[in-house]
């Protein structure tokens, strides 16, 4: 799919093909990647890079058309994990920026949300600060929806120790070392971004810079801290599956020995032999009693030495 857009009064809004400066690609076939190519100058290998969504973060040049691919969160349809990060190319030229992702990313309605009026893309290294300083929030709101999620799972796991909770909160936690891998890969992008523009960055670009490498190691701590905190929680609910499994086993082991005393007296006496009281009318009722004692007695044991 290809989307033709352009700035207008500060917001970004639908264009045709004679005047949208900004060229949106999603999952861009062969002859959607030969005919932006022709209209654009970038290389054809730019336009296909975001395409393979597992490529990792990196910046690469062709004269003065410049590509940056960075990871972005995604929402995945029937995903056993609640968020994954693909790949999404910004690709640079002297009239034009595009955009690649395998999947229609939400990057650009991010981009929306901003609250500052967007630049014309002719200010290349503020348009770009504006889209990456989107993409950073992004991940900021999927950690919290991911931290929000946590706490729900965790307090279902202390009424119900379900596989199924632990799962989920295994998966929670590969979805933060997800975020955190694709967050660090991006640290070696801010210095290729000053290389767009010859010469020292205004005020304003550095500022913006400034902001967006703060939200960028904002959800990178905040991806580190959750995952510790996950890491810790699966750690301390597995010590208490296997200490509830303990106190199980040593219940059953108890009431076991509890109900093997009636068992050994009644094997005894079934036994073709002569046994004390045989002839007694009274047998019955004494092995019963007797059965019954030494079951009180164990039990009063255990309980003496806190076994239950």
């Amino acid at each position: 799919m290809v989307e033709y857009l352009k700035v207008n009064n500060g917001k970004i809004e639908s264009a045709d093909e004679s005047n949208g400066n900004i060229i949106r690609m999603v999952s861009p076939d062969s002859s959607e990647i030969e005919k932006i190519s022709l209209l654009t100058g970038a290389p054809a290998d730019f336009l296909s890079a975001a395409c393979d969504r597992d490529e990792r973060p990196r910046f690469e040049a062709d004269g003065n058309i410049y590509l940056f691919i960075i990871r972005v969160p995604y929402e995945e349809a029937g995903s056993d994990l609640p968020v994954i990060t693909v790949a999404f190319a910004v690709i640079i030229t002297p009239v034009f920026l595009i955009s690649v992702c395998s999947i229609k990313s939400p990057v650009w309605e991010a981009l929306q949300k901003i609250r500052a009026p967007l630049p014309q893309i002719e200010k290349r290294i503020l348009f770009l600060c504006n889209l990456l300083l989107g993409v950073a929030r992004l991940y900021l709101t999927h950690l919290q929806l991911i931290r929000t999620e946590a706490d729900t799972a965790e307090k279902e796991i202390h009424h119900s120790m379900k596989n199924e909770m632990l799962i989920r909160m295994l998966n929670l936690e590969k979805c933060l070392v997800f975020f955190t891998t694709s967050l660090r890969g991006h640290e070696a992008l801010w210095g290729r971004i000053r290389r767009l523009q010859s010469g020292e960055l205004s005020e304003d670009e550095t500022d913006l810079l400034e902001d967006v490498q703060i939200e960028f190691k904002q959800a990178q701590d905040l991806a580190e801290i959750y995952s510790n905190i996950l890491s810790g929680m699966m750690d301390a609910f597995a010590s208490v599956i296997s200490n509830n499994l303990n106190v199980v086993m040593k219940l059953l082991t108890g009431i076991t020995i509890i109900l093997m005393l009636p068992t050994l007296i009644a094997s005894i006496y079934g036994m073709n032999i002569t046994l004390p009281f045989q002839n007694s009318p009274k047998a019955f009722l004494i092995t019963m009693s007797l059965s019954v004692f030494l079951s009180f007695m164990s039990v009063l044991l255990f309980l003496k030495k806190k076994f239950f």
